[in-house]
């Protein structure tokens, strides 16, 4: 049996019935107030069933999160019902459903919040064309942020979903606070590098805590990061350690990379020998499972990733083959559809938000 066929129980007695995840990705599905829509729960659904586990694309915490157009949201509870008919959905024959929650802090523009200015630590813009200068938030509403946090995480427990995961990747608002570029802080949220995670610690903590308070049961919480930024200053890869370090002594159920290649190697020359994924393994040591990803296409991918990690999350594959997790379990590599064409959007649930994240993303396995 493979590596990918084994169960896995986490710390708070959630099992999963094999390793493989479907990865975060941005759909631009729902309804312009957040609210889901039947197609986003068709895409979904689609892709359950057949592996451990869904985490969904992210939902904002607060309306100033917003940080794309057709986001979900999990601000309000008049997102409950939306959210547990997308629960209720992606749990079919023992899928886990986990609810990926977010801030988009600088990564938006006041256009998607509709005239409102986007907030930050910091007032510094990010390093793409067109960034707008964030407002940097005040210290009162940094405690509001994680209450909102704490509230999202409770409705997620309403909503019947199995865990939520805590988005701190792709430089969104919790990254942002970790970066010496996003922070310019000088007050208890910023300088040091002890200072810049002090956000990330009380978060985690505190919605940790709201999870143990509820008495709900076999409810998880994972948390996401970027191991590296290309800005000056920016993460460094020995930052990224540090951060794993002490997430892995918390009250977390798992640890999740975020990677566009699981073997890539850290820009820093201290870190050449292996990759960053075996780098982090390394550092956790077991004290947490570790979600490998990366560009997985076959059961052979999925196989090298679980070498460094515990669990495996798929994007793009499942994109294209919905059916991927049960033809990879099978070692049915043969069957895996490697591209897609425009004439398969309907049948898939690939609407237009979707496609354009194929189109920038993997344009050599889009046919014609």
């Amino acid at each position: 049996m493979s590596t990918m066929n084994n169960k896995l129980t986490f710390k708070r007695g959630l099992e999963l019935k094999n390793r493989i995840m479907m990865a975060p990705m941005t759909t631009k599905m729902s309804f312009y107030d957040g609210v889901v829509t039947s197609d986003e729960i068709n895409y979904y659904a689609l892709r359950s069933g057949e592996i451990g586990a869904v985490i969904t694309g992210a939902a904002n915490v607060q309306n100033d999160g917003k940080g794309w157009e057709g986001e979900l949201s999990v601000a309000s509870d008049v997102f409950i019902p939306g959210l547990s008919k997308l629960a209720a959905a992606i749990k079919k024959n023992g899928t886990k459903a986990i609810l990926q929650i977010f801030h988009g802090g600088r990564m938006t523009d006041s256009s998607v919040l509709r005239g409102v200015q986007p907030v930050a630590p910091s007032a510094v813009a990010a390093e793409r064309p067109n960034a707008e200068t964030p407002r940097a938030l005040a210290g009162d509403e940094i405690l509001d942020l994680i209450e909102n946090f704490k509230a999202a995480t409770l409705r997620a427990i309403v909503a019947g979903f199995d865990g939520v995961e805590l988005h701190g990747a792709n430089t969104y608002l919790l990254q942002q606070f970790f970066s010496p570029h996003s922070n310019r802080r000088d007050d208890e949220w910023g300088g040091t590098l002890e200072k810049r995670f002090r956000f990330i610690d009380k978060l985690v903590d505190e919605v940790t805590a709201v999870v143990d308070e509820s008495g709900v049961e076999n409810f998880i919480v994972g948390y996401r990061f970027s191991p590296e930024e290309y800005e000056n200053p920016g993460i460094r890869f020995s930052d990224t350690l540090y951060l794993v370090d002490q997430l892995a002594d918390k009250k977390l159920d798992y640890l999740h990379i975020s990677l566009r290649d699981s073997q890539l190697v850290s820009v820093s020359e201290d870190h050449k020998e292996k990759s960053m994924l075996a780098y982090i393994h390394e550092q956790i040591n077991g004290r947490v499972p570790l979600v490998g990803v990366g560009d997985v296409r076959t059961s052979e991918d999925a196989e090298q990733v679980l070498e460094n990690s515990e669990l495996v999350a798929v994007g793009r594959a499942l994109l294209i083959d919905p059916h991927w997790g049960a033809k990879a379990l099978a070692k049915k590599d043969e069957l895996i559809r490697q591209e897609i064409s425009n004439y398969d959007r309907e049948e898939l649930f690939l609407a237009n938000g979707v496609w354009g994240f194929m189109e920038f993303m993997m344009p050599d396995r889009l046919g014609k």
